[in-house]
């Protein structure tokens, strides 16, 4: 079965790693997708999944910010951070992390190589190594990739993952690199 030209690889991308516009007001550092790391990407051969956002269909694209604020960036992630333990968000992530786990479980069943995941570093939902909670950059998960690597060790399952910035393009191709050759 697949006896054509697709490399049987795929690769699960974050979403506003493919499209800055999800991002927060004044996070956005590209017009649309992160330059660096998806040329790198779009490259390779594998096939990107681009996960849904979290806060984006939990929150909305204006993270339900108050009209006329004008808070920083660190107060509204710690904000959503707090936002997204709700039990409405918890929901949507739970979906998101279901479908996302059907998906790897065909890919795989049909003897797809899945190379990892690139997550984006700081964010309170989609850190991979560090995440943004009481006002502050810790060395944890995001609440999404945490209950995504939960998941995935329920079902015995793993995948490689690395998070990346879009204001640290060196170190973001490197992660992707990595990613890629396993």
């Amino acid at each position: 079965m697949f006896n054509d030209k697709r490399s049987k690889k795929v690769i699960l991308v974050a979403h506003c790693i493919l499209n800055q516009n999800t991002k927060l007001d004044r996070c956005a550092h590209y017009p649309g997708p992160i330059k660096e790391a998806t040329e790198i990407l779009f490259h390779s051969g594998c096939g990107i999944i681009q996960m849904p956002c979290p806060e984006l269909l939990a929150l909305g694209l204006d993270r339900e910010v108050e009209e006329g604020a004008n808070p920083t960036v660190e107060s509204e992630d710690t904000r959503i951070a707090i936002r997204m333990t709700g039990a409405k968000a918890q929901s949507i992530c739970q979906e998101i992390v279901n479908n996302i786990i059907h998906q790897l479980e065909e890919y795989r069943k049909h003897g797809f190589e899945i190379v990892g995941l690139v997550g984006i570093n700081g964010s309170p939902t989609c850190g991979v190594e560090t995440t943004w909670t009481d006002n502050e950059e810790h060395e944890a998960p995001g609440l999404f990739i945490e209950m995504l690597l939960k998941e995935l060790g329920k079902r015995d399952l793993s995948i490689k993952m690395r998070g990346i910035k879009a204001l640290e393009p060196g170190e973001a191709i490197t992660a992707v690199k990595q990613l890629l050759r396993g």
